[in-house]
């Protein structure tokens, strides 16, 4: 299943909103620090609301110690950036790929745009910057989910009207 990893965030509420989403996808949240706020529990709390509980947040001191981790586990590192010209939904996601978000107000350093397997971007209209990092991550995140068939099977009662 594909995972989430998030380089340096910024911005709480982003944060707090991709691990709901990690929640409720039931795929595991990387967070790659230094953050840009506060990591204490309450903070992240408050940032996740109640599905702190239920997400599967894995925190990495550093970007080396999240990509050593990495390639003992031999998984592919896709980022998604605004500096790509390769469509997101023109690639072809591995259950075991991972997919980095860039610190919100600065992306992500030369020396990681040089390593990772891929870069993929979120075709947008001409003159946009970029879109927010949890909207994006929802929106590449569901086709790697739909390509891998690794979305969650609810239960049956969970199906009821």
């Amino acid at each position: 299943m594909p995972h989430l990893a998030l380089y340096q965030p910024d911005i709480p509420q982003n944060t707090g909103t991709l691990l709901r989403l990690a929640a409720c996808l039931g795929i595991d949240l990387h967070l790659i620090e230094p953050a840009g706020f506060p990591l204490s529990d309450s903070a992240l709390k408050r940032a996740g609301m109640d599905y702190l509980e239920r997400a599967r947040l894995i925190r990495h001191l550093n970007f080396e110690a999240f990509n050593a981790w990495r390639e003992s586990e031999d998984r592919r590192l896709l980022l998604l950036t605004t500096k790509s010209s390769s469509p997101y939904v023109d690639f072809s996601y591995q259950a075991t790929d991972i997919l980095l978000l860039g610190r919100e107000s600065s992306g992500v350093p030369e020396t990681v745009h040089e390593i990772v397997d891929a870069r993929l971007t979120i075709p947008m209209a001409e003159g946009m910057r970029s879109i927010n990092v949890a909207i994006s991550a929802g929106m590449v995140l569901g086709e790697a989910l739909r390509q891998t068939e690794a979305f969650p099977v609810p239960s049956a009662d969970a199906r009821q009207p």
